[in-house]
């Protein structure tokens, strides 16, 4: 089921280690109004960005300008699309803002919590269904 208004963007680098780059991201993810979710410390460094599409957009290209190493645009901003039950983001408590994980896995439950887990393993190329 896909949400009105609501985009989302999926972006593989080779690491996030520079808490100075944590902090632009950080601030760029409150200009722009969106839920932003790192995967920091090593490899590989994932980021999930969801929010209206101008703020997804806006966030990305502050992500383009820090200009990371192996840096992969996974997933473009398109409208979300959740798996299963409807109405899922009316149960979220975190909308906006910048939160870190230091494992994969962490990053993989958080993203089935916000009901795009299948769409986040297609674009870390987990999985090659092209029913999504």
């Amino acid at each position: 089921m896909s949400s009105p208004g609501l985009w989302n963007a999926l972006i593989r680098t080779h690491h996030i280690t520079s808490r100075k780059k944590v902090t632009k991201l950080k601030q760029a993810a409150a200009a722009h109004a969106v839920f932003v979710l790192l995967r920091s410390g090593s490899s590989p460094g994932i980021m999930y960005v969801e929010g209206p599409e101008a703020g997804v957009e806006g966030w990305v290209g502050a992500v383009q300008r820090l200009r990371y190493k192996d840096y992969q645009l996974a997933s473009r901003p398109a409208p979300v699309v959740w798996e299963g039950k409807t109405g899922h983001q009316e149960n979220l408590t975190e909308r906006e803002g910048l939160h870190e994980t230091d494992s994969v896995k962490d990053f993989g439950q958080q993203v089935a919590s916000r009901g795009v887990h299948a769409w986040w393993r297609k674009g870390m190329g987990y999985s090659h269904t092209d029913q999504l």
